[in-house]
């Protein structure tokens, strides 16, 4: 069994119910003793890190986590020296309107889902870069953990660039000590509702804005990060947008493939078991009640903050406005199910029944057997079994925010938990097409 599935919940009460998954115990953070994800500054640090994954080490992202050092140049003070605050159990940035907590549970989702987006597309970057223009300088807009930029090093090292530098840029310090995995590595710390950014005018061949859609709001901020990114970008350089959809939908049974795509994207699709999609792809609104709950009550949530519910919907329109600064605007846009379909059951257990016929009409024997699908390999399992634990969470890490929007006390908002995962979990209630929707995008620059 693969190694993914490491991340199963399995714990129940004594009435069978599963108990909510808590992806680490909440606890009162002694800020006088601890650094940024809350670990014990003189003592030593323990994490509870995600498990390996297939085609990449995960190593970085163990080093990341529970690192306790941070090397950082820091451009600008926060505004407290206690930049964080503790709500409902979570630890959330103080003084800015961002939706998630800021610890290590929502750090170790993240990472998770960077781990997800990078598995199904194959590789960290969108765009391969070409040996007539190598690229020496990387930089990671809202890097968080550092996770991203640590699987980038690998991968640009893997391809024979060795001497390439990455900045990582956040509101707070969260990377571990990267140069100690061997990563050239910066840290600027800065908020990015204040342009421009401390960096001068095309300074990096690669920048990537990574799942910034809660970050930023829709409007003049958002296009100004995207102008300040070109401004920073060299001629020829390389823009990247990787994001994922908030709200979950189904798509219909045997989608065809995007006209139009290299054949290699196709190849990784069939072997991580996940669909190559556009904008022609049909999907329908999502099957399963409780993600209809979430997803009416996030929609609301994010609405009233202006942010985006579907950023991948509007990302290529982003990047066509800037038809000056950019040109060559490429994706990949992917749907990683929440668990084996309906209709790929079926189709499963129809093969079988084909070849289980022609079996018994060459040996002439007569006899019944049971149906058995098996249209996904354990690897294509544990991927989509990661993508329902990263939907589960976000719901999680957004509770205090859908359960004002749903108008559940906390006794309401438990129940309506408990019965959630006992479907999705249990009662695989995630067959009729639901699926995680993430993409990447890219364009170079004039």
């Amino acid at each position: 069994m693969a190694e993914w599935m490491m991340y199963r919940y399995t714990g129940s009460n004594v009435a069978g119910t599963p108990l909510r998954p808590k992806t680490a115990e909440a606890k009162q953070w002694d800020f006088t003793t601890t650094d940024a994800l809350g670990r014990t500054i003189s003592g030593t640090s323990t994490s509870t890190s995600p498990g390996p994954t297939p085609g990449h080490s995960m190593d970085a992202m163990r080093v990341s986590i529970s690192s306790s050092s941070t090397h950082s140049v820091k451009e600008e003070n926060t505004s407290s020296s206690n930049p964080f605050v503790l709500r409902h159990g979570r630890r959330y940035l103080r003084d800015l309107p961002y939706p998630l907590p800021c610890d290590l549970p929502e750090l170790q989702r993240q990472n998770l889902h960077t781990l997800l987006a990078t598995t199904v597309i194959g590789r960290p970057l969108g765009s391969i870069p070409l040996p007539s223009n190598p690229p020496s300088k990387v930089l990671e807009i809202a890097c968080g953990s550092g996770y991203w930029s640590s699987l980038c090093h690998e991968y640009l090292t893997g391809l024979g660039y060795e001497n390439v530098s990455f900045t990582g840029l956040d509101v707070v310090p969260l990377a571990g000590d990267l140069p100690k995995q061997g990563i050239d590595w910066r840290f600027v710390q800065h908020d990015l509702r204040k342009v421009p950014l401390p960096f001068d005018d095309e300074e990096f061949d690669i920048v990537v804005l990574k799942d910034l859609s809660l970050v930023v709001p829709i409007g003049i901020p958002s296009q100004r990060l995207v102008d300040e990114s070109i401004r920073i970008l060299k001629s020829g350089g390389t823009l990247e947008i990787w994001e994922a959809d908030h709200i979950i939908r189904s798509i219909l049974p045997h989608p065809p493939s995007p006209p139009g795509k290299h054949p290699d994207d196709a190849a990784c699709a069939a072997s991580t078991g996940t669909f190559l999609i556009s904008t022609l792809t049909p999907f329908a609104e999502v099957q399963n009640k409780y993600l209809q709950d979430s997803n009416n009550w996030m929609q609301e949530a994010l609405n009233r903050r202006k942010l985006w519910p579907t950023p991948c919907a509007r990302v290529t329109e982003v990047l066509l406005q800037e038809t000056d600064s950019l040109r060559d605007v490429g994706n990949r846009r992917i749907a990683v199910p929440l668990g084996e379909l309906r209709w790929e059951r079926e189709a499963g257990a129809e093969r079988t029944l084909s070849r289980r016929r022609g079996s018994e009409a060459i040996k002439g024997k007569k006899g019944s057997f049971a149906l058995e699908s098996h249209t996904l390999t354990d690897e294509q399992s544990a991927l989509r079994y990661t993508a329902l634990l990263i939907v589960i969470q976000m719901i999680e890490s957004l509770e205090p925010l859908l359960k004002e929007v749903s108008g559940k006390n906390q006794e309401e908002w438990q129940r309506w938990w408990g019965w959630m995962m006992a479907n999705l979990l249990e009662q695989k209630g995630a067959s009729s097409g639901e699926c995680l929707e993430l993409g990447v995008w890219w364009a170079f620059k004039r």
